[in-house]
């Protein structure tokens, strides 16, 4: 019997009929091995562990910069008289001093036979070692920047003389866990002297006076132990007179380390206060109460009141005593020490108190006036208040920024009135510093600097150049944020502060980029401003900390 045919073997055709005759064929193409192959997979995800490549954009719009750190910089400074001589200190252990007088070439680029698609990094003029652990702290003694004071989180004091370019160490101390803040004092009877705020909630006063003990230039003249967590902030009043510090633990206290209230005749006006503070509010008085402790502080140009600022978008506006400038009671404070040796509402909120007054109180006078009186309650933004700043009296305001991005203008001569709000002042990332002032001209820190000598005010220049360039440079605030920006603004005008407002209507008068941010191991911690020379004098120019490790000179 025949087995069965495969009818589709029969049917299928030969290998020879598959073939398509070359006679047939229209065109022949040659073979590309380079040709890409056609790939319909664009979008599909990409496989596991895999990420997708995104273009960032890039801007630097600085002038200059220097890189030598190999940690964030937390901390900068500049030298009072010299203020293009700047110094930084960072995480890793280490200050470093430089130029920022940036030299301008004679010709631009563009003439240039081979110009250079690079530039280098300003090279420093000293590095400072000798900290174990980050720089939290910097400071250049009044009035002449002698000493530059370098505070670490080990608890070292670090001194180093200034008289040499090498910047050699002076002598160094050890008291406090922490140093959080080095404020140096302009008491003209008072030279080379400082305060330091520490972790363990102490206050600490020094002089430094090699001529008078070579052996213990180090001299502490007060220590205050009144905070019971840490303190915070610190700052003395524009006389040098008072030092007003701040804690987490919620208080505020405003002392006398030179003994002149008390020989003025004005004293703490509750006795458990003692002579240690005269004025100490705490979170026990629920009108002052700010949960979650203070964070921030300034202090009027006029002395008459302090702000301090905390958690939850809290701002407290405090009156001060006012001490006058008999030069006899000066002369008793600084005889004593002698011998010592070796620290809201949208329209201003609630007001408390009679009439603010922002003006000085006569001169030759002292008086406790409204001391300890909480002037004003503010709230308008949500999250902590890092850093506040008021203008000179030309145009007293109080600018305060915050955690949640914002910066707000109050309005200290008509009752701290919101002026403006700048809701999306960094984009919703943390504003760090924010300081009225354009750094134009050095001529103002030396004016201050030979006042603070001499012991005069200079009410005699208020109609030269200088004094008409303050006036319009305390229109202009410049802030810094964790998203990597400085921007300056105009503060003239009323503008209003909607979310949807233009950075113009707003008062941007000014950005500058070139630090990472936005979350991404970056954002500005700081700046100074000075002014530049060269072919820019005259210009202001801003001198930033970058979380990234970088210094960049902004103009």
């Amino acid at each position: 019997m025949e087995p069965p045919r495969n009818l589709d073997a029969d049917n299928a055709p030969s290998d020879d009929e598959a073939l398509l005759d070359p006679s047939e064929a229209a065109e022949i193409i040659a073979d590309d091995p380079d040709h890409p192959m056609d790939s319909d997979d664009n979008d599909d995800p990409p496989p596991d562990g895999a990420q997708e490549q995104e273009e960032i954009p890039l801007q630097n719009d600085s002038l200059a910069h220097f890189d030598h750190h190999t940690d964030s910089i937390f901390c900068i400074t500049n030298h009072p008289l010299i203020p293009t001589a700047v110094a930084t200190g960072g995480g890793d252990d280490t200050t470093y001093i430089f130029s920022a007088d940036i030299p301008s070439p004679v010709f631009p680029p563009s003439y240039e036979s081979s110009p250079s698609t690079s530039r280098s990094s300003i090279q420093p003029i000293a590095k400072l070692t000798g900290h174990t652990d980050s720089i939290n702290a910097l400071a250049y003694t009044l009035p002449h920047g002698a000493y530059l004071l370098t505070g670490g989180l080990d608890g070292q004091l670090r001194v180093h003389s200034t008289t040499d370019t090498s910047y050699p160490l002076l002598t160094t101390t050890q008291e406090v866990p922490e140093i959080n803040f080095l404020a140096p004092t302009s008491h003209p009877s008072h030279p080379n002297t400082f305060a330091l705020g520490a972790s363990d909630g102490s206050v600490w006063v020094y002089t430094i006076d090699p001529l008078s003990d070579p052996a213990n230039p180090l001299q502490v003249l007060q220590a205050y132990y009144l905070h019971t967590e840490a303190c915070t902030a610190g700052t003395w009043t524009p006389d040098g007179k008072l030092l007003a510090t701040v804690s987490e633990d919620g208080s505020l206290y405003v002392c006398d380390p030179f003994g002149e209230a008390a020989i003025a005749g004005i004293t703490a006006p509750s006795s458990s206060l003692g002579s240690q503070a005269l004025v100490g509010l705490t979170a026990a008085d629920q009108r002052f109460a700010v949960e979650d402790g203070l964070f921030s502080i300034a202090i009027a140009p006029s002395g008459a009141f302090a702000a301090v600022g905390g958690a939850h978008g809290m701002i407290r506006v405090v009156g001060l005593p006012r001490l006058g400038t008999a030069s006899s009671t000066s002369t008793s404070a600084t005889k004593s020490l002698k011998g010592s040796g070796a620290a809201g509402k949208p329209k201003g909120g609630r007001q408390i108190g009679g009439p603010i007054s922002t003006s000085g109180s006569t001169p030759g006078s002292s008086s406790a006036g409204q001391a300890g009186v909480i002037l004003a309650s503010l709230q308008i933004q949500t999250e902590s208040i890092e850093t506040l700043s008021f203008s000179s009296e030309h145009s007293s305001l109080l600018a305060a920024g915050s955690v949640d991005g914002s910066v707000c203008l109050f309005d200290a001569a008509h009752r701290f009135a919101l002026r403006r709000h700048i809701k999306e002042a960094h984009d919703g990332y943390a504003v760090v510093k924010v300081a009225f002032g354009s750094g134009r001209s050095s001529s103002s820190a030396a004016a201050t600097a030979s006042q603070a000598a001499s012991g005069t005010d200079g009410r005699d220049t208020k109609h030269s150049s200088s004094s008409r360039d303050e006036e319009a440079a305390s229109w202009l605030l410049t802030s810094c944020g964790m998203d990597g920006v400085v921007r300056r603004w105009d503060c003239r005008g009323g503008a209003g502060g909607g979310a949807a407002a233009a950075g113009q209507q707003q008062g941007l008068v000014k950005e500058w980029r070139g630090h990472r941010g936005e979350g991404e191991g970056g954002g500005v911690l700081g700046f100074v401003m000075t002014p530049l020379g060269g072919a820019t004098a005259g210009q202001g120019a801003v001198v930033t900390a970058g979380d990234d490790a970088v210094s960049l000179v902004f103009g």
